[in-house]
């Protein structure tokens, strides 16, 4: 596949991920099957697999192997997966459309879609340490940290409890800023991190450079997530749009307006490639993903 062909790319992570899922999740014909079938319905069948990709790209930098890139990229979409179902809870940003279907919990109810997100976190980590990841178990140890703490209360969880905080306060672009590097931005860093660690060891600058990377799409995504909830439709977005705005949420949008959201974005995407400029044309999938994260219109 020509390394500029990111739309044929990008479908192919796309479909691998799906098989990799289902023969990774349980099967509804185990018990409890209600729970399992809840399980599916939130990570199968959509979404547009951002995370997964950079694994990949970043698995490409490194020289790693699929194999171990599958399922390092399924762990990190499994907790995306469960994220979403729990922020899709009436506790939480009480929506009632994900993906362009009833969210987890109006198609099954409540404490299913508890249930699905909690055991959706806890096969990711099953993932993450009974693969091996990488020749070098200190390395593989290394990787379950950096992913436990990018999920947790000094990452995505930590996150939304300051963005539920934050409802209905005037808060400045930095304290915004924060609150999505945690969000949104810890899983994203991880995923860069997790694929780029299943390959050959890389040196410390080399490692920078993806993390400095991995931050800036990390956030250009969130702002980019504000702009389009504010100027798409829900049928194009697969979710309500403007739900942010109606529940006193601060955004980007809210606090630079649109035409300098967009510009945040553009100087965003223009810092991730400087972040990548030392690389060569191993990083190219990941210069394709920040293009796509920062131009994508859902």
């Amino acid at each position: 596949m020509s390394a500029t062909d990111f739309p044929a790319w990008s479908r192919d992570v796309a479909g691998r991920m799906e098989t990799v899922l289902a023969g990774l999740l349980p099967s509804p014909r185990i018990t409890p099957s209600r729970l399992h079938d809840a399980m599916r319905y939130a990570t199968l069948g959509g979404g547009k697999r951002v995370r997964p990709m950079l694994v990949f790209a970043a698995g490409e930098v490194a020289g790693a192997e699929a194999a171990r890139l599958e399922v390092a990229a399924a762990a990190v979409e499994l907790i995306h997966a469960y994220s979403l179902v729990h922020d899709d809870l009436p506790c939480m940003d009480d929506d009632v459309m994900r993906r362009g279907k009833p969210t987890c919990h109006v198609e099954f109810d409540e404490a299913t879609a508890l249930l699905a997100g909690d055991a959706m976190q806890s096969l990711a980590f099953q993932l993450l340490a009974e693969h091996r990841l990488a020749d070098d178990p200190v390395v593989q140890l290394q990787m379950i940290q950096l992913f436990a703490v990018a999920c947790g209360s000094r990452g995505m969880a930590g996150g939304q409890a300051i963005d539920l905080d934050a409802v209905g306060q005037a808060i400045t672009l930095p304290e915004l800023e924060n609150m999505h590097i945690h969000k949104t931005g810890a899983l994203i860093r991880a995923s860069v991190l997790l694929g780029a660690r299943c390959g050959r060891p890389l040196g410390a600058a080399e490692l920078g450079g993806l993390d400095r990377y991995a931050k800036c799409v990390g956030l250009a995504f969130q702002v980019v997530d504000d702009i389009l909830d504010e100027a798409a439709d829900s049928a194009t977005l697969g979710k309500t749009a403007g739900k942010d705005r109606e529940a006193g949420k601060p955004t980007y949008t809210s606090l630079l307006g649109l035409p300098e959201a967009r510009k945040f974005a553009d100087r965003l995407l223009g810092d991730a490639h400087e972040a990548l400029a030392s690389f060569d044309a191993r990083a190219d999938r990941l210069r394709q993903l920040a293009d796509f994260v920062v131009r994508r219109d859902r």
